[in-house]
């Protein structure tokens, strides 16, 4: 058996150098890493928002938190607020971490619904650490020592200028033997007979070969697509959303920790604020909108001075057929992209890069390998395709050509069996290891208007006064833990300035 010897990652940026600095860190020096990219072609650069799993990402690379973060110009977030989705004038958080506490079986959201049909209830935030402590600018780390407070329990990702992090992580790489190849790939050699890449050559002549190749060449998938005519499954039907674009504007208070996504006429705006400025864009569909529009729209609706020029993008919703393809592995958007709403961009880098380290091939490329690599990729896609439908889906928007067309479309079945069974008795199940956890589902489902007919019928076993005790505890509690937290602007001074 032939083991691996050299690894060429085509490709900077994000996914590039986050491939880069985990094989390097994690292989120890045992096979040669190279990775090829050009200072003439730039970057997207707009992933700067994350979600909680990327802290397992830095506890792999043993990196120092607060370092990292004034490295970045970091901020900490605990969810992302949607504004105008159910319909115009209403907002929700999806906040991280746990909602309230289980009473005995039962989640907190059940007594919760049994309660709101009776006119007994608070606002659903007020019942998560995570929304309650994002509505006041607070922020703090979860402190371990704290297992039956809130306290204890706060889930966080970070904003983080994506230019700074891709270049914080090259030193790392760099310093653990990566070796950088400065140029613009012109041609990709294949194999006559197997079909397996066996070089590529540079636009200055030199070739450099290796074993297994993984494209981080963004869109154009170089290798996955241009070179190997892999193919692409296309959701444009159900994610219409195809141009995008980002500006960043001065700072501006409050130093808020969490991301914001207002739904706009035909799409929608992010703000992602850092410590330095204030990220902004927007995500916008050709088919009932023009870029002059998109523009003034964007434009019109900072909330702070403009710093730069729009940064225009275009791009399909979807994935490549398979991800990882003979002796090609596709990291980032070579392999696929989903809009940034629940920030995962990032993290499918990371999940790729972690699972092709669990699947590692030697130089035979067992399809065994190929195969189960590219099971989890296409089962972890489709769910998170799944979450972000449902934000569009569940609407009583009809103002816009735009919310009409994605209220009344048809869905995936996947969703759509979701979606039923909540509208049922208020229930969501996680399947195997999909990204998103109940608490996210849960909060989106109700935040977006989806209220179900029912709750558990285990509900009626506490009475109307213990479930009102429950309730009530639970939201008094985290009024208390949110009172003792720093504001956001305060603990990012005080721990990570930049």
């Amino acid at each position: 058996m032939r083991q691996l010897q050299s690894i060429l990652i085509v490709g900077g940026g994000t996914a590039g150098w986050m491939t880069a600095a985990l094989l390097s860190k994690l292989f120890k020096g045992r096979y040669a890493i190279t990775l090829v990219e050009s200072e003439a072609i730039g970057t997207v650069g707009v992933g700067e928002a994350t979600i909680p799993a990327i802290k397992k990402f830095n506890e792999l690379l043993e990196l120092d938190e607060n370092d990292f973060m004034r490295r970045t110009q970091g901020s900490f977030k605990l969810g992302i607020q949607f504004v105008d989705w159910w319909k115009k004038g209403d907002s929700y958080i999806h906040g991280f971490g746990v909602i309230g506490r289980n009473l005995e079986w039962l989640r907190c959201h059940q007594f919760w619904l049994k309660a709101r049909a009776e006119g007994r209830a608070s606002d659903f935030a007020a019942y998560s650490i995570n929304t309650a402590a994002a509505l006041e600018n607070r922020f703090m780390r979860a402190d371990p020592k704290m297992k039956d407070s809130p306290l204890g329990h706060i889930g966080y990702a970070f904003h983080f200028d994506a230019g700074l992090y891709a270049k914080f992580l090259r030193g790392f790489a760099e310093d653990r033997g990566v070796v950088r190849r400065e140029g613009k790939v012109a041609d990709v050699a294949l194999d006559g007979e197997t079909g397996f890449v066996r070089s590529v050559t540079l636009e200055d002549g030199q070739t450099l070969e290796a074993d297994l190749f993984i494209d981080c060449s963004g869109f154009r998938g170089l290798i996955i697509e241009q070179a190997m005519k892999t193919g692409y499954e296309d959701w444009t039907h159900w994610l219409p959303c195809d141009r995008a674009m980002a500006v960043p504007c001065a700072r501006t208070e409050p130093f808020t920790p969490y991301t914001r996504a207002t739904a706009r006429e035909a799409g929608w705006q992010w703000r992602i604020p850092l410590q330095h400025r204030t990220g902004n864009g927007h995500v916008y569909s050709s088919r009932f909108t023009d870029d002059a529009t998109a523009e003034a729209t964007l434009l019109a609706n900072l909330d702070g001075e403009q710093l730069a020029e729009p940064n225009r993008l275009r791009f399909v919703t979807g994935k490549r057929k398979q991800i990882w393809n003979k002796n090609c592995v596709a990291v980032g958007l070579a392999s696929g992209f989903l809009e940034p709403l629940e920030s995962t961009s990032i993290h499918l880098i990371q999940s790729s890069i972690i699972r092709l380290v669990r699947l590692l091939p030697d130089a035979g490329f067992d399809p065994a390998n190929i195969a189960e690599f590219n099971r989890q990729s296409d089962f972890e896609y489709e769910r998170i395709r799944d979450f972000i439908i449902l934000h569009y889906k569940a609407t009583e928007r009809d103002d816009t050509p735009f919310w009409d067309y994605v209220r009344t479309m048809d869905v995936p079945d996947t969703l759509e069996r979701k979606i039923e069974l909540f509208q049922a008795n208020g229930r969501i199940f996680r399947e195997d290891e999909e990204l998103f956890a109940e608490e996210s589902w849960i909060q989106v489902l109700l935040g977006q208007g989806v209220v179900p007919r029912g709750y558990d019928p285990l509900v009626d076993v506490k009475t109307p006064a213990q479930i009102d005790e429950y309730l009530g505890n639970v939201e008094a509690v985290i009024r208390k833990c949110v009172a003792v937290m720093p504001s956001h602007a305060d603990f990012v001074a005080r721990v990570c300035p930049a």
